[in-house]
């Protein structure tokens, strides 16, 4: 699972462009050297082939890359394509009308550190008041699969639906990639968020574990997230459903284009939805 993971965080990038066919795939691995030999192969081999599988499903194949012994489990790469303009989406035709899509949950990280908990008590203690350990697994779950689904066909229908603009959610959280994107539209706008799709019962576990992942401030980082899509708001319901047949997963129109000053802003009242 750790492979596909990466595979997929290492294609976002190009389908947050709306290419969706990569050309060349390169894989960066560093293997730990505090294993035993027999754990070291047996990891480095199911980590390989979870990666290999998902460029296999991402229909494209690995051509090179680097291995490198490390203290602890690395493993990322680099995906190129190449393609004419009329191929990739630029990220900045962002206009006011607008809404933005975002195509996978947040609150993976808080899952798999509350996954983690249930085996160190002193965490375990600050949140066994809010959920229970079948719960998390199911978070855990949830966050594993979601960030070992491909943005692909996420990608396919930008261009479908003539998106405006995208941005993979991962290390600064959606805020952070939100803010990115706004300050490169061409017009000037506001990207205003109204609604937070958010795995289940980790909003609870956030404001209980005495840890500020700023969670609801929008900071918290993602592993292997959703595209953030800016789509004329008149397709955007459409495009939400074809996802969903194509990738059996929802989306949600989480905020608004608006006239402003290239912004990226969380309203107070923020709605969340639990997943």
């Amino acid at each position: 699972m750790q492979g596909k993971i990466a595979c997929a965080n290492v294609l976002s990038d190009l389908y947050a462009t709306g290419v969706y066919q990569c050309d060349n795939l390169l894989m960066l691995l560093g293997v730990s050297n505090e294993l035993r030999t027999n754990e070291r192969e047996i990891v480095t081999r199911q980590v390989i082939k979870g990666f290999n599988d998902l460029a296999k499903e991402a229909e494209t194949t690995i051509n090179g890359g680097q291995t490198v012994l490390n203290p602890w489990y690395i493993i990322g790469g680099v995906a190129t394509s190449i393609c004419s303009d009329q191929e990739f989406i630029m990220p900045n035709g962002g206009k006011a009308g607008d809404v933005l899509v975002l195509t996978k949950p947040l609150g993976t990280q808080i899952a798999v550190n509350a996954h983690q908990w249930i085996e160190e008590p002193k965490y375990w203690e600050r949140i066994q008041d809010v959920v229970n350990k079948e719960d998390v697994v199911d978070a855990y779950n949830k966050a594993m699969f979601s960030m070992a689904r491909l943005n692909r066909n996420a990608a396919k229908l930008m261009q479908k639906y003539q998106a405006h603009g995208a941005t993979d959610v991962t290390g600064f959280g959606i805020i952070g990639h939100a803010t990115n994107l706004v300050e490169s539209q061409l017009e000037k706008v506001d990207f205003i968020l109204h609604t937070l799709p958010i795995i289940k019962d980790m909003v609870n576990v956030y404001k209980k574990c005495g840890i500020n992942f700023k969670l609801l401030d929008g900071y918290s980082a993602e592993t292997s997230g959703g595209l953030l899509v800016c789509l004329a708001k008149d397709v955007a319901n459409d495009y939400i459903a074809e996802l969903k047949e194509l990738d059996g997963a929802d989306a949600w129109i989480i905020g608004d284009v608006v006239e402003g000053g290239r912004k990226a802003k969380i309203t107070p009242h923020v709605q969340i939805i639990e997943v």
